[in-house]
């Protein structure tokens, strides 16, 4: 045989070794874990994280027709599942044939349009456009996205009400609003619709807790409901703020409120809004278990600027703590605390924080909760925790470096690039798109110039935008609601992920809630996880359901980044 061929063999064995040894960079990629690459993609090009948290509106509220998302069933034709029509509160459970009338009117004082609640008894129970170019129910009368409408019930055991299981057919029923609940806008007028056009919408994403603003606000830092004690001078101050709940033939709180004996059998008859025994803000002692009394609708912080006054001869930087309003100092884990853990930089800017500081001492205020800026004292989550103690020199200092004003400072960091790492921004009242005292279109125009301005920063090419909403506030969305732990999730909201290297036009079907930011941020920058995050999850699973994500599927670290 001829020596060479004796050769070929051990060349082609060691060309092979050879060349497995030098293979192409995707094929290492590929020995690499997925999410192992999402994680280290996430960690190299992100570096500022921007969270915009905006007020009170569900999905379908504002989001229902948009293309390619689970919008409005019978309205938007990508939408998943049908109507199911709105059952009223009476045994029978009986199917509204009109929806409700808007009990005292739909439109809030002051406006440049008036719809009275004569003129709102003749809706069928279906989804309708506040703002039809043909008016506010076929009135004539044009209620467009610059009028601000009222207020809507949006409150803990409420939401649970009219969840009722994940049928969403109770939010008629147990309103203080009749059928206003079924509105919706054409968001396409809005500019923050062509920034979800151009970047991500998540149309899976629910809010933390049940409820209001007060306790999504806490959940988005901490992942938990505040405490409030069980024993004590607390206890007595809030004899009276403590909800009355139904129980089961085992003696188990279920979470539905006892309605009162002067309670309308049903939401049709005159001033049919549901009354209850004690509609409050404090969860029963144990409800959740842990032999504690939990703040779930609205309490004030016990700093000031807090809606509650100073008491007669303390501190003017505090508030009354035996105001039963008053939320006692909390101690809880924030996300603030796991990144001051990690050194890693972080701030809270709200809008009007210096105004309403220097509002707080006045006999009549003109900032808080009031006035054009309508400052909403319950929105500074932060202001609760004892480690942002105004009336200590360390911890005054500790706030003065983590509280900061959006006026004086938000903008000026941006445009420099000295944005902290994770920063939280709380547009005041008149410009967060809270329905009662902010308008539609004020709050969108805002936003949107918000995010212009970021897009001009230095930071721009490495960071994360988050718009979302604290919760529904009280509008309807017909998105089943997974089944979670006691405190949530709640209904359906909006969120937008902005970055140059999120995906693009993409519409995100993973399931999110408010706490997804902050799972996203602990895998960003290496932090523990609260304890909540893991309770949520537990919760969902063993509930037949699926974990929440951390927001990373909104983002493609292999793509080229925009501008």
């Amino acid at each position: 045989m001829n020596p060479v061929y004796r050769l070929l063999p051990i060349v082609v064995l060691m060309s092979s070794i050879f060349l497995a040894g030098c293979g192409s960079e995707d094929d290492a990629n590929d020995a690499v874990p997925a999410e192992t690459q999402v994680t280290t993609g996430l960690q190299s090009n992100i570096k500022n994280v921007v969270v915009i948290y905006a007020e009170n509106r569900g999905f379908d509220n504002i989001y229902g027709l948009f293309p390619g998302a689970d919008g409005i069933p019978g309205v938007n034709p990508t939408a998943v599942g049908s109507y199911i029509p709105q059952t009223d509160r009476d045994d029978a459970n009986t199917v509204f044939g009109k929806l409700p009338r808007v009990w005292g009117g739909v439109t809030a004082p002051a406006q440049s349009v008036t719809i009275a609640e004569g003129n709102t008894a003749y809706q069928d129970n279906v989804p309708f456009q506040i703002d039809s170019p043909k008016g506010f129910q076929n009135t004539g009368t044009v209620v467009d996205q610059s009028v601000i409408t009222r207020d809507l019930y949006h409150r803990f055991y409420n939401n649970q009400m009219q969840i009722n299981g994940g049928k969403n057919d109770k939010f008629a029923a147990y309103a203080d609003s009749g059928g206003l609940v079924m509105g919706y806008y054409d968001g396409s007028k809005m500019a923050l619709w062509n920034l979800a056009k151009q970047y991500v919408l998540a149309d899976n994403f629910f809010q933390g807790a049940f409820g209001g603003s007060f306790l999504n606000h806490q959940y988005l830092i901490c992942a938990c409901a505040p405490v409030y004690p069980a024993t004590g001078a607390a206890v007595t101050s809030a004899s009276n703020s403590i909800s009355v709940l139904n129980k089961d033939s085992n003696g188990n709180y279920l979470p539905v409120l006892t309605q009162s004996a002067q309670s309308s059998k049903s939401a049709l008859n005159d001033n049919g809004a549901p009354k209850f025994v004690n509609d409050s803000a404090l969860t029963p002692l144990n409800y959740a278990g842990d032999n504690l009394y939990h703040g779930i609708n609205t309490m004030q912080p016990p700093y000031q600027p807090s809606a509650v006054a100073t008491a007669a001869g303390a501190n003017p930087a505090t508030a009354d703590l035996g105001n039963k309003s008053t939320l006692y100092p909390q101690t809880t884990t924030t996300i603030g605390d796991l990144l001051d853990k990690k050194n890693v930089s972080w701030a809270w800017y709200a809008g009007a924080w210096n105004a309403a500081i220097a509002d707080a001492p006045n006999t009549k205020r003109t900032v808080i909760g009031t006035g054009k800026i309508q400052f909403q004292t319950h929105h500074q989550p932060f202001n609760y925790f004892s480690e942002f103690d105004p009336t200590q020199p360390t911890t005054l200092a500790y706030r003065n470096q983590h509280l900061k004003d959006f006026d004086a400072s938000f903008l000026q960091d941006a445009a420099a690039g000295t944005l902290p790492a994770v920063s939280f921004y709380k547009p005041q009242g008149n410009l967060n798109q809270h329905a009662g005292y902010a308008s539609i279109a004020d709050g969108d125009k805002h936003i949107a110039d918000v995010v212009a301005q970021l897009q001009k920063s230095p930071q721009w090419k490495n960071m994360a935008i988050v718009i979302t909403y604290d919760e529904n506030g009280g509008f309807w969305d017909h998105k089943a609601v997974p089944k979670g732990d006691v405190w949530g999730p709640g209904t359906r909201i909006p969120a937008i992920v902005i970055s140059p290297w999120s995906k693009k036009g993409f519409v995100d079907h993973t399931q999110y809630d408010t706490a997804s930011i902050l799972r996203f941020i602990t895998r960003r920058f290496g932090l523990d996880t609260l304890p909540g995050l893991a309770q949520r999850d537990d919760a969902l699973v063993k509930n037949g359901g699926v974990k929440m994500g951390d927001l990373t599927k909104a983002f493609d670290f292999n793509q080229t980044p925009t501008p």
